[in-house]
């Protein structure tokens, strides 16, 4: 009896001990596999690791689905808003089937993130390619976004994010930390 107790015992702190080293272990890191629900997760999840200094007033979404306290989905229905508010190609709509977006309330130039889930993981390099070249040939007013990056999330999302280069830097660094292992920056451009 007191050997049988013994083995449980064992084998509950082993156990104990896992769970413990799995929860303390910070960010998803899961060898690269990444189980998303939809972009609008990615962004709030990035978001919620800033601290309060961090922060900026944010919005988020579409004219008709706007979040003024952070991420919000994006209707990717929306070809001209894609076009003109995240620097999303319109003629790459067809591509994606979820998105999300996170802007600074003041000037979108300062920061802007988009999150799309690529419908088809054989477009996720054409759809970084053009995301790239429409934001390095864009005809910026209201200020100059200093860098771009895009970050490949998992098998079939991707994040484009532009602005000042300290924000870009803390969003870049807050979103691989939330990804460990399933995060990858594709691209990383300076725009000035």
């Amino acid at each position: 009896m007191k050997r049988n107790m013994k083995k449980i015992a064992s084998v509950l702190l082993v156990a104990m001990l896992a769970l413990c080293l799995t929860a303390c272990g910070g960010g998803k890191d899961n060898g690269g596999a990444v189980e998303i629900a939809d972009a609008t997760e990615i962004l709030t999840t990035v978001w919620g690791t800033y601290a309060e200094d961090e922060m900026f007033a944010a919005a988020g979404g579409d004219s008709e689905n706007m979040s003024m306290e952070g991420p919000a989905k994006f209707d990717v229905s929306k070809t001209e808003e894609l076009a003109y508010l995240l620097n999303f190609p319109a003629e790459l709509a067809d591509k994606i089937d979820d998105a999300a977006s996170l802007m600074h309330m003041m000037n979108a130039n300062t920061f802007t993130a988009g999150a799309y889930h690529v419908a088809d993981a054989a477009d996720m390099s054409a759809v970084v390619d053009a995301i790239k070249d429409k934001v390095m040939n864009n005809h910026w007013m209201c200020g100059f976004p200093e860098t771009l990056i895009i970050v490949q999330v998992g098998d079939s999302y991707v994040v484009s994010a532009y602005g000042n280069g300290e924000l870009i830097d803390n969003f870049q660094s807050k979103l691989l930390a939330a990804y460990k292992g399933a995060a990858e920056v594709v691209v990383e451009e300076s725009l000035m």
